[in-house]
């Protein structure tokens, strides 16, 4: 039964990391460049761009909730089974979800590095 807990809060982690790497990121693309819009408008005007995305916000919500979702995790588990675990299903769900959502263009190399990462932790937790 700790077993599935621990795969549970391992899989929370993942979900919402991903989650809020997608939002933070395509929030981050509405606003822009922030050189230029720095250099143009000035520090007032950048932080209010900023601040003022709900997915920016909506992404810090889901980070938080990874955050407290990988102490959960740990509390069940070693960190030598977590930390790989939930880092390697993260950068897999990071590649899928980027190209899915953002558009990104994630090529073979990518994809085989992934899956031989996760494959290496599905190694460690038999």
């Amino acid at each position: 039964m700790k077993s599935l807990y621990t795969w549970t809060a391992i899989f929370a982690v993942v979900a919402f990391s991903t989650a809020g790497d997608v939002l933070i990121s395509n929030a981050m693309k509405r606003v822009g460049d922030v050189g230029p819009l720095f250099k143009n408008h000035g520090l007032a005007r950048l932080l209010k761009s900023i601040a003022g995305n709900a997915r920016l916000w909506l992404g810090i919500a889901c980070m938080a909730g990874s955050f407290f979702s990988l102490l959960l995790a740990l509390s069940w588990a070693d960190v030598s089974l977590v930390g790989p675990a939930s880092a390697s299903l993260t950068f897999l769900s990071n590649a899928f979800f980027a190209k899915l959502f953002l558009h990104e263009r994630v090529d073979r190399r990518r994809w085989i590095a992934a899956l031989l990462v996760a494959s290496g932790v599905a190694l460690v937790a038999i």
